[in-house]
């Protein structure tokens, strides 16, 4: 009984969280004179990362330094594949110029600078601080950027949408976040990502136990079964936050929300999670076993640029491609462990 009372409330906790975390990120967005973008690349990317940046940590403090590694290649491998295109086929994307001249160029950089950090099998501590160094000049030049162009480019929402319904709902958005207060704005920002950080670890939790008692009754090895449970439920509930943060943004209208929580996400896995990781502890053994979902994470990242420049969209098609690309990724995955 109380696997599913943890499934359930974590299930709520999301998709409320998500729900408040949106209307208050684009409060911020209003009151600070900042793009969606900005605030789907820094609020909600970097929020929605937390988690990661944590287990991170601890596992560097503790002499586990590796862990940040995996942990933040299958994070973004989840959120590129899985999150964006789930996020694609329920509601397609559209992008701004800024997202694909700007943004989503810097998140390949990033990938990139990992593979050449990490090819030499270690990443030392000045290359950790390096990345932070990095990750905090572009915060501050992407928010220079914002202001000086009075909140960027005009996002998606503002442009012609066929559902009259969904421009209704766009406006009411627009309009309740206009009349919220800063004060209230982050603090409904902090709180939404707390609940939402703890629905997740509620619904791993409750998922984790079911898969595991399904597994004894099926005859499965329980080593074999946690191998199966990390590669699934773990690696996609840990992205719980960013996927309801993304369909959400989606369905209000905020599209440039929704892909800047992924690309910030994925920038900030790697610059701050890894750089602050290998700052507190060199990580060693960093190539070997990651060289494969190195490539994998930039790839996806490719992918996903050249789907964005074609019409400024992501859509739904498009969204099913990286939906099966995450399923041979699982497969390989299960492979790869026997």
């Amino acid at each position: 009984m109380l696997p599913y009372i943890f499934i359930i409330s974590g299930l709520l906790l999301l998709i409320k969280g998500g729900d408040f975390l949106i209307d208050g990120s684009v409060a911020i967005a209003q009151r600070a004179k900042l793009s969606p973008m900005v605030i789907g690349l820094t609020v909600i990317g970097f929020g929605t990362s937390m988690p990661e940046l944590c287990v991170s940590a601890q596992a560097a403090w503790m002499g586990s330094s590796s862990i940040a590694i995996g942990n933040v290649a299958g994070s973004n491998i989840c959120n590129i594949a899985l999150i964006l295109g789930l996020t694609a086929v329920m509601h397609p994307i559209p992008a701004s110029r800024d997202t694909i001249r700007r943004s989503m160029p810097f998140f390949a950089f990033t990938l990139v600078l990992i593979i050449l950090f990490a090819f030499n099998g270690t990443i030392e501590r000045w290359m950790g601080i390096a990345m932070l160094a990095i990750i905090t000049a572009q915060v501050t030049l992407e928010v220079k950027h914002s202001r000086k162009s009075g909140a960027g480019e005009s996002s998606p929402k503002q442009q012609p949408q066929p559902c009259q319904e969904h421009q209704c709902q766009m406006q009411a958005t627009g309009t309740a976040a206009a009349a919220m207060p800063m004060w209230k704005a982050l603090l409904t920002v902090a709180i939404s990502l707390a609940a939402m950080v703890w629905g997740s670890d509620m619904l791993v939790s409750g998922t984790t136990e079911l898969a595991m008692a399904l597994g004894s009754v099926l005859g499965i090895d329980a080593a074999q079964m946690e191998r199966i449970i990390a590669l699934t439920v773990v690696s996609i509930g840990t992205s719980l936050p960013e996927l309801c943060a993304s369909v959400i943004a989606a369905r209000k209208g905020e599209t440039d929300m929704a892909v800047g929580n992924i690309i910030g996400s994925g920038i900030f896995n790697i610059l701050c999670v890894v750089g602050a990781s290998s700052a507190i502890t060199p990580i060693h053994n960093a190539w070997t076993p990651f060289a494969a979902d190195y490539f994998i994470q930039l790839s996806l990242c490719v992918l996903l640029w050249i789907f964005l420049r074609t019409k400024r969209m992501l859509q739904r098609w498009e969204g099913f491609v990286f939906l099966f690309i995450y399923a041979a990724y699982l497969v390989f995955l299960l492979y790869s462990v026997n």
